[in-house]
């Protein structure tokens, strides 16, 4: 072989040692540049679920590269499954779920097991406000039923409307710690079964609600409002009892926690992830 074509084989090489070597690396970035694909469950009783499916969304992409598919549901009824659901793989190629959903009545534990299947094998997941009151499968409030292993806190019911004082309470979390504490509208305020969360969950916020009550006595209450669960021992999930109404989703404090809840349960809670979707 001649000096030129040794030189060549040698050029061509190097040239695919390059294209080797820097395959993985581009992938690497075309990833970091992926908007995190989300699903929002959302509908069932009580919620102006047809706004805030867009409140919400919308506000979490103006904050973060997010790219949603919204699963909503207009029955308004707490009995009705989300067609979502209807089949086996309904979280095939999600990031994370949020959900959003109130359907107390949907007991069968064959469907609940179906929806939390590909969260015991890792799916991370946004939990709000009524989603807390959702799967009241059988046991229910005096067992851990499954739906309650997954958002790591039991509530069985809330009291009326009154503005909440919410405190965050571990500044040194990653999600809590660019935020400042805050009072809402009025909203209601879910009790937390037992007085705590399950042991696989950690709090991050507390709120603080009084009101009077019917006979004009004043009661305060002060729960568990924002937190973090290990479910299964590996599925970060995010949850927040805060949210019914739509003033209280569209306010600048809220999106800004719930969406960086979001971002810690995939891992992208980080400058790169917290610019507004393209």
């Amino acid at each position: 072989m001649t000096k030129s074509r040794l030189h060549s084989a040698a050029s061509l090489l190097l040239a695919l040692l390059c294209v080797s070597l820097w395959a993985p690396i581009a992938a690497r970035a075309a990833d970091g540049d992926r908007p995190i694909r989300a699903l929002l469950v959302a509908g069932g009783c009580c919620h102006d679920y047809l706004h805030q499916k867009d409140i919400i969304t919308q506000g979490i992409s103006a904050r973060a590269n997010v790219q949603w598919t919204i699963a909503y549901d207009p029955d308004k009824s707490t009995t009705h499954l989300n067609p979502v659901y209807d089949k086996s793989d309904w979280a095939k190629n999600f990031d994370v779920v949020v959900h959003d959903e109130c359907s107390a009545g949907v007991k069968d534990l064959a469907i609940i097991d179906r929806i939390l299947k590909p969260h015991r094998e890792g799916l991370p997941a946004v939990v709000l406000h009524c989603g807390m009151h959702s799967y009241r499968s059988e046991g229910f409030p005096k067992v851990v039923t499954p739906w309650f292993q997954f958002t790591g806190l039991q509530s069985t019911g809330h009291g009326p409307q009154a503005p909440i004082a919410v405190t965050y309470t571990d500044p040194q979390s990653p999600i809590t710690a660019t935020l400042t504490d805050w009072t809402t509208i009025n909203e209601e305020h879910y009790n937390n079964f037992a007085g705590k969360l399950l042991d696989t969950g950690h709090v991050l916020a507390r709120g603080v609600q009084t009101f009077k009550d019917k006979k004009g006595k004043q009661i305060t209450n002060d729960y568990v409002v924002v937190w973090t669960n290990s479910y299964c021992g590996k599925t970060k999930v995010f949850a927040t009892t805060l949210g019914h109404n739509n003033l209280t989703c569209g306010n600048p404090r809220y999106l800004d926690l719930i969406t960086r809840g979001l971002l810690w349960s995939v891992g992208k809670l980080d400058d790169a992830h917290l610019k507004p979707a393209k």
